[in-house]
């Protein structure tokens, strides 16, 4: 599955770091402010949806009505708390294996990119210490589509000069596995075989990859 590949494209959060904490923490603020508490149980109902719908959702449970006005003002302080969060990141925060996997297959001549729909994914790459190991950077910021649209993979694939079938993407998330795969790459799925079931191979992490050539 992981021979011959000539490009590896890497989704960030799930992935490289996991971000998700920030964004519970945010949301929790904003509802605290609004006078009401939001829990873990609250936060999965928000995972994989848009800030927009986010907001919706956190103001459904907390009963709460408001203007589109007031709901733009309310989405942007939740981006600038969640901003000077990732501002304060380190390279403690990497998830296991996943610099040494980059290396190794740097090391071997794959070229690698980054397709992430995060507009702040260059700083957290630069607070990570990692944005040399990647070949093109692709984010929120040069994407117009969303995945499952598999935009932001083939201008991966474009960026590092090779054809769709000759890379390899790596996420975490049902629809970046849908994206993938419609950009006509292979895809490792990481995290459970259950949701990622389309993925061509599913691992906990990228330590499970390292020492193994590709």
């Amino acid at each position: 599955m992981l021979d011959n590949i000539k490009g590896a494209l890497f989704d960030l959060d799930g992935v490289i770091v996991d971000t998700a904490k920030y964004h519970f923490l945010a949301w929790g603020r904003l509802a605290k402010e609004l006078g009401f508490e939001f829990t873990e149980e609250h936060n999965e109902r928000l995972k994989g949806v848009s800030r927009v719908r986010s907001l919706e959702i956190l103001l459904e449970i907390g009963g709460i009505s408001a203007s589109e006005e007031e709901k733009l003002a309310m989405a942007e302080k939740k981006n600038n708390w969640y901003v000077d969060y990732i501002r304060a990141m380190d390279e403690s925060e990497i998830l296991p294996g996943a610099r040494e996997y980059l290396l190794q297959l740097r090391e071997n001549g794959v070229k690698t990119a980054l397709g992430s729909a995060s507009k702040n994914a260059p700083m957290i790459l630069d607070n990570l210490k990692i944005t040399g190991l990647f070949d093109v950077i692709i984010d929120g910021n040069k994407t117009s589509a969303a995945k499952p649209d598999p935009e932001v993979f083939l201008l991966g694939a474009q960026g590092l000069g090779l054809a769709p079938a000759d890379c390899v993407v790596f996420e975490d998330a049902e629809a970046g596995v849908e994206a993938g795969k419609r950009a006509g790459m292979r895809v490792v799925g990481i995290g459970k075989p259950e949701i990622l079931k389309e993925a061509d191979m599913v691992i906990a992490g990228l330590h499970e990859l390292v020492g193994q050539y590709q």
